[in-house]
């Protein structure tokens, strides 16, 4: 007989606006910048640098599940995990689960790489500010240069990674039955009656602190910018 389920809060506003946010702004990022439209892919990459810092300071600060601590297990955890695959089981987990939460990990550093690497790229000499990071002529050429190709090779990596939590996911759905999709959109997940922990969620008003102190640490790099 199949254990009844109830319904839990497993994800917060604040980490489904960044789920959704980074999603957006990396596609508003790369086709702004097939199209040559720089003013659009700066602002996006702004945002995008300004996601990503709330969201670790959301992992140190933030909600119980949300926390690096909190879903960060061992290899050896995520390598078990991944062998039982295969093995059909209810999801009772209410955060990141082992493998899923490296995955995290994974696309944060490359979100963060890429955004920062942004700041300092340069596209051409002679283009206008509004055409280059703002941190562009805070460093040397060469290291400009570097980061220039760093961005240019760094985003093939990144939807790379992408495109494997996006199969990861519908894997889950058809291999386990494991809807990972519509807790990320609604914030609940029908949990086994007898696993109804739900995680300690934290304050909204502290989510909006740290999305301004995110917000203020990429204006003021922006502000840099425009006093070289």
């Amino acid at each position: 007989m199949r254990e009844k389920t109830v319904p839990v809060k497993v994800w917060d506003g604040w980490v489904r606006l960044f789920h959704w946010g980074a999603v957006s702004c990396v596609l508003v990022s790369y086709f702004s910048a097939k199209s040559g439209a720089w003013n659009l892919h700066y602002g996006s990459g702004y945002l995008l640098l300004t996601l990503v810092g709330f969201r670790i300071l959301w992992g140190l600060f933030g909600s119980e599940n949300a926390r690096f601590w909190t879903f960060l297990r061992g290899p050896v955890a995520a390598f078990r995990q991944l062998g039982k695959f295969r093995q059909p089981g209810p999801d009772t987990e209410t955060t990141h689960n082992p493998a899923g939460a490296w995955m995290v990990v994974v696309l944060l550093v490359l979100l963060a790489m890429q955004g920062v690497s942004g700041l300092m790229a340069n596209h051409d000499v002679g283009f206008t500010y509004s055409q280059h990071g703002p941190l562009a002529n805070w460093v040397s050429e060469a290291t400009s240069e570097r980061m220039t190709n760093l961005h240019a090779t760094l985003i093939n990596v990144l939807l790379l990674a992408v495109l494997v939590h996006v199969l990861a996911v519908f894997a889950y759905r058809l291999v386990k039955g494991h809807d990972l999709v519509v807790p990320m959109v609604t914030g609940m997940k029908a949990i086994q009656a007898s696993h109804p922990k739900a995680p300690r969620l934290a304050h909204p008003a502290l989510g909006v602190v740290l999305l301004a102190v995110a917000a203020f640490g990429v204006w003021y790099v922006r502000r840099l910018g425009m006093g070289a």
